[in-house]
This record gives C-alpha cells, sequence and structure tokens, in this order.
C-alpha cells in the first residue's frame, strides 16, 4: 500500500540507533571574539576592527579598534600608534597610546610614548615613559560646556539688562 507524502513516519527522521556510536554532549557557551596574533608573526601596516585583539607578535605600523579591546600579551611588542577603547599592556609598546575609555600597564609591561585615556593604571614594576593626558569621559565634558555657556549667557543677559 503506497502512503501519502503527508502522512507522519516517526523513524524518518530519527538516527539508526547504533549502540557503538559516539554521541557527544553538546555544550553551549558564548563564543570569545577576540582576534589573536601569535608568537611568530610580524605585521608591518595598518591593523583595524570591531573585535577584541590580542597580540603576542610583532606590530609595526597602526592599530585602531576604536570600539574593542587591545592587549598586548608578554611576548608582544608593539611599535605603532594604538586607537582603542582598552589597552591592557603586558609586553613593550613603543608609539602613543589613545584610549576612549582605560589603559592598565601591567608589571612587565612597557610603555614608552604619550597616552591620552579616561582611566589609567600602572602595576608596581610597569615601566612608563611619556606624557599622560587624562581627561573626563565624553558625556562629563559636555555637561561641563553646557554648563559654562548658560553662565556665560545668564553673564552676558544681566549685562544688558543692567545697562
Amino acid at each position: 500500500m503506497l502512503q501519502s507524502s503527508d502522512s507522519f513516519n516517526p523513524k524518518a527522521g530519527t538516527p539508526a540507533s547504533n549502540p557503538n556510536a559516539y554521541n557527544p554532549i553538546k555544550t553551549v557557551t558564548a563564543p570569545v571574539d577576540q582576534a589573536t596574533i601569535g608568537r611568530t608573526l610580524y605585521i608591518k601596516g595598518e591593523v583595524s576592527g570591531s573585535e577584541a585583539l590580542y597580540i603576542d607578535g610583532r606590530i609595526e605600523g597602526k592599530v585602531t579598534m576604536p570600539e574593542s579591546r587591545v592587549t598586548i600579551g608578554r611576548n608582544g611588542k608593539v611599535d605603532a600608534t594604538i586607537h582603542a577603547r582598552e589597552v591592557v599592556v603586558m609586553g613593550k609598546v613603543t608609539g602613543n597610546i589613545e584610549c576612549s575609555d582605560r589603559v592598565d600597564i601591567r608589571a612587565e609591561g612597557a610603555v614608552q610614548g604619550d597616552i591620552a585615556c579616561s582611566r589609567i593604571s600602572v602595576e608596581d614594576g610597569a615601566a612608563l615613559k611619556g606624557g599622560i593626558q587624562v581627561r573626563s569621559s565624553d558625556v562629563k565634558h559636555k555637561e561641563s560646556q553646557s554648563q559654562s555657556k548658560s553662565a556665560e549667557a545668564s553673564k552676558a543677559l544681566a549685562a544688558t539688562a543692567s545697562a
């Protein structure tokens, strides 16, 4: 007897049972969105992207990751300017660092260059040669600008009213 294709066949979608088959348990973990530049890699030029970057090799040029974290590993050597949200230095950096959030220089890290950031942490034993500019966050900066403009406008209004 022929059956129509619309009828339900419960064994059609299930695999054949085999007692020797290896069926690992699938676990769901969050993927790590981090690129790694390995110990033996050497890059000369510009590196940019939107995921976190771990550098254990060598880079010369420019590193631009404005929304991400850049970590220079213990074996990492960076001769470049770095623009990132956050920078962690455990290796050696020669060049300027500009962060929108935080720079963290660990005990084994060394930086030679100027740093501009909102927050900075330098552990005992770290080497730092260069200037540091710690600026307030953009929100606080914009609020202070608007308050100073409104204060100037009030003074100007008071001066014209008294004249």
